[in-house]
Order: structure tokens, then C-alpha cells, then sequence
């Protein structure tokens, strides 16, 4: 847990300076904290995870808002939404998660498309996420990334993710 260590020393403080700082593959972005009406759309897609009715696997969709997640590579990101299919391991509840989501969901924030479309879902995909949603609030669009390709809906509309939960973007 050293890259853990030396990451939280380095991110100490931010969230007091109302900048969200994230290394993604050896690249630090930041951006603004969240505005309210990406705050709100957040919530709305919350509200509605939850498994599918003809589900039969063992996913238990669970998801975790704005938390922070530390990959092998050393990356930490703070995905505005986070799906699991477990709760994660005790020793992570009080520290950045080292488990790979199932699915992330994206509310992109205005000035900041680039740091989304260009540097998380690419990264996300390559780290083994099997679903990357983003939304952008402003045009409606949603895009469901897979390893597969990508797909574009308006919102509102309903994904199926991969691990058997769904979601209304």
C-alpha cells in the first residue's frame, strides 16, 4: 500500500481548494468541483441501478459515488459513479478501492469533455471496466462504451451493463 500512501500525501488538501485532482496513466488532470446540475444528474442515475428483473447472476450492483479508486499502474480516479458486483473488501471501506468496477458512469462536465472522452474511457477500457456510460447533460447524449465499441442514445434511456444491472441514464 505504498503507491496508496504517497498518493493520499500527494492529494492531501484538494478538495478544500474546490479542484479535483486524478494521475491517470502517468497523467494528472484536474478539474472544478461538481456543479449542481451535474450533482443532480448524478443522483437521478443512482436512484435507478439496481439488478435486472430476469437477472439470475450474483452481481449485487452495488454502486459508490465519487470515491476514490487506485489501479495496479498507480492511477487514482474518482469515477462519479462506481458499479460493483460485491461490497468491497473490509480493508478498502476505509481507503481507496483497488478493485476493478464492473461498470463506470460519467457525467461530463462542461470544459472538461476531454478529460472523460479522451483520457477515462479509454483508460477504463484498458483496465478491465466491461461498461463505461458517459452523459452529457447539456446535449442528452449517452454514450455505452464496451470493448466492443460504442453505442449513442439520448437520455433518458435504459443500459444494461454487462454484470446483469441497469441502469436510466
Amino acid at each position: 500500500m505504498a503507491i496508496q500512501k504517497l498518493l493520499e500525501e500527494e492529494f492531501a488538501g484538494v478538495d478544500e481548494s474546490g479542484v479535483r485532482l486524478e494521475r491517470v496513466g502517468g497523467l494528472t488532470v484536474w478539474e472544478a468541483q461538481p456543479v449542481y446540475k451535474h450533482q443532480a444528474a448524478i443522483r437521478r442515475i443512482q436512484d435507478s441501478i439496481g439488478p435486472t428483473e430476469t437477472f439470475d447472476g450474483d452481481c449485487a450492483c452495488i454502486w459508490i459515488a465519487d470515491v476514490s479508486l487506485v489501479f495496479s499502474d498507480g492511477s487514482q480516479i474518482r469515477p462519479d459513479i462506481a458499479i460493483y458486483g460485491r461490497e468491497p473488501d473490509e480493508d478498502e471501506q476505509e481507503s481507496a478501492i483497488t478493485m476493478i468496477p464492473e461498470a463506470v458512469i460519467e457525467v461530463i462536465s462542461k470544459g472538461y469533455e476531454a478529460k472523460d472522452y479522451e483520457v477515462g474511457v479509454p483508460f477504463y477500457i484498458a483496465q478491465g471496466v466491461k461498461d463505461v456510460v458517459t452523459l452529457d447533460p447539456r446535449t442528452r447524449e449517452v454514450r455505452h462504451y464496451k470493448r466492443s465499441g460504442v453505442l449513442y442514445f439520448t437520455s433518458p434511456v435504459e443500459i444494461l451493463l454487462e454484470c446483469g444491472c441497469v441502469c436510466t441514464v
